[in-house]
């Protein structure tokens, strides 16, 4: 995990874009488990890491938030702020183009 953990500290506010851009509101568990799931149990994503990502990206004005009472308890829910979707695209595009990249250049090694 370590070093999955160097990778991410670069990606990390892009994939909290991207799943909150494709699944509208979630909160910190929600993603973490989501992560989880679809990365085959690769991908951890911490409270610790998610939380002031998301505190970030709320205080960047990327993402907004929200409290509902769910079970007699308040939860903290987070989505897209729908006049940053330019930007918050731009980020995602740039990122999958990135990584399409660094795939090509390493298949040419192996």
């Amino acid at each position: 995990m370590d070093s999955n953990k160097k990778f991410l500290n670069g990606t990390l506010k892009t994939i909290l874009l991207a799943l909150l851009r494709e699944n509208g509101q979630m909160y910190g568990y929600e993603i973490s488990q989501m992560t989880k799931e679809r990365t085959n149990q690769k991908l951890l994503l911490t409270e610790g890491a998610i939380y002031p990502a998301l505190h970030r990206l709320e205080k960047d004005g990327l993402i907004v938030s929200s409290k509902e009472k769910v079970n007699g308890r308040n939860r903290k829910y987070y989505s897209v702020n729908t006049d940053s979707l330019p930007e918050i695209d731009a980020q995602i595009n740039l990122l999958s183009q990135f990584t399409g990249h660094l795939q090509a250049l390493l298949n040419l090694t192996l």
